[in-house]
């Protein structure tokens, strides 16, 4: 197993990563918890350049609980059909509009245990919501988190789950969302799951993939 950095380390290596990209924050387009709980949702397996390129769109016309709840399926599947999986997300986030207005008053739940019980809603979804819209302190991990912290040597796990509690545990509470908006930015770009650019990456000299260890 290669050497995990210590917690000192680990905070060092934000430290820098913050430096790097100081404007790190969530790239997913919204103006309200709605608009960004339907874009995350569509973000599965998708792009946030391609979810923003549909939901700018979308929002102009359609952007509140009602509008997805009374929709027509088919409909609501032609608004999104370009970010993928596309059925089986129109299906969640109807559902998930018809929860909202139901048992939530019309209101986004502000905490993660609530978000998740909303249809096609799990802890990465939750956990973005609750981070930026709410303030609540949380590490969502995605592809880029999960590739990232492990090749860095933040943690060394094989599940989305074991990752993001390792986390958890090496970080400190009011670094959790930052940190998750800096490896994001940082597998986006540098970290790329194929060819990273490791000679001119800025915490090179501290990555456990850089050392071979």
């Amino acid at each position: 197993m290669s050497k995990l950095l210590t917690h000192d380390e680990a905070d060092y290596c934000l430290d820098i990563l913050e430096e790097t990209y100081p404007d790190a924050k969530c790239e997913l387009e919204h103006r309200n918890p709605f608009e960004l709980l339907i874009a995350t949702i569509l973000s599965a397996q998708c792009t946030d350049v391609r979810v923003n390129k549909v939901t700018n769109e979308m929002f102009k016309e359609y952007n509140m609980p009602e509008d997805f709840a009374n929709m027509d399926i088919h409909k609501l599947e032609n608004l999104v059909r370009e970010c993928g999986l596309y059925r089986n997300k129109a299906k969640n986030i109807k559902a998930a509009s018809n929860v909202i207005i139901e048992e939530f008053n019309g209101e986004v739940p502000k905490t993660i245990d609530e978000l998740m019980t909303l249809p096609g809603v799990g802890k990465k979804t939750a956990n973005v919501v609750a981070s930026t819209c709410f303030g609540v302190p949380a590490i969502a991990v995605d592809t880029h988190v999960f590739r990232v912290s492990n090749r860095i040597g933040f943690v060394s796990e094989k599940t989305v789950e074991k990752t993001e509690v390792a986390l958890q545990n090496k970080i400190d509470r009011d670094r959790w969302t930052k940190a998750h908006h800096l490896f994001i930015f940082h597998g986006r770009y540098c970290c790329s799951a194929r060819s990273p650019q490791c000679e001119k990456c800025s915490i090179n000299h501290i990555c456990n993939y850089y050392s071979g260890e």
